[in-house]
């Protein structure tokens, strides 16, 4: 864990892994889309409208995915004290945020010709809501700490606690009847027809790429800003030391 911790050497990884992700993932992602939204019949009870599920299923599992990120990232840096995990926290948190909102909208979309209604105040949607609330927290609270130069450990504890939701998010269909079909992909199996699980697996990983490509993208950025941020403050001590050396 700790050979990556060498900002230099991360650094020499993220420059062509970054858009290696990126590019793969937009090919996959394309190819995936394309399927599903040409080449896939329509649903013998949703129609056309089931098309829907190869970017809302990818954006709910990258939604959790990405706190989950966080909350691994958060453990890392409170456990280890890794130099890197604060801002893979930090870099996970606003394409993670993305993602619950394009779930959030395209389960909206998918429910008024479904269910009847664009939102039902049901364990899945509420969670995923809270989730989405959640995200916007983290993004506030990691960036005040940054700009004012403070321990990021606070971040953590809150990446942490955070979690707790990811499970009330996978299990609420269980937990409580509502609108919201149970689970369809489970270890015992899925209840999804081939014709649709290919391309949405397909989907899923392509999404995957693109979030790993962007998250190492705002990595490095983050990084960049605190390296600039760490070489400004160097020059004014200097110029500070060397004023009051001067005046002395």
């Amino acid at each position: 864990m700790h050979l990556y911790a060498n900002p230099a050497r991360f650094l020499r990884i993220a420059k062509w892994l970054t858009p290696l992700l990126l590019v793969s993932g937009l090919l996959v992602t394309g190819v995936a889309l394309l399927w599903g939204f040409y080449n896939v019949p329509p649903d013998r009870l949703m129609g056309d409208t089931v098309r829907i599920l190869f970017v809302h299923v990818p954006a709910a599992w990258l939604g959790m995915g990405g706190w989950t990120a966080i909350a691994i990232a958060s453990l890392v840096e409170l456990v280890w004290r890794h130099p890197l995990a604060a801002i893979a926290a930090r870099a996970a948190a606003v394409p993670g945020a993305v993602f619950t909102f394009i779930c959030l909208v395209t389960g909206s979309i998918w429910g008024r010709p479904t269910w009847g209604t664009w939102w039902v105040w049901d364990g899945r949607l509420t969670s995923m809501l809270v989730l989405l609330f959640l995200y916007f927290g983290y993004i506030a609270l990691s960036g005040s700490l940054a700009r004012e130069g403070q321990s990021s450990r606070i971040a953590a504890i809150f990446g942490l606690v955070g979690a707790i939701n990811v499970p009330i998010i996978n299990r609420s269909v269980v937990w409580w009847n509502s609108l919201h079909q149970p689970p369809s992909i489970t270890t015992g199996g899925s209840s999804i027809d081939g014709v649709f699980l290919t391309p949405l697996l397909i989907a899923v990983l392509g999404f995957s790429l693109l979030f790993g490509g962007v998250v190492l993208a705002r990595m490095r950025t983050i990084l960049a800003e605190v390296q600039a941020e760490a070489r400004l403050r160097r020059k004014a001590q200097k110029a500070e030391f060397t004023t009051e050396g001067a005046t002395a």
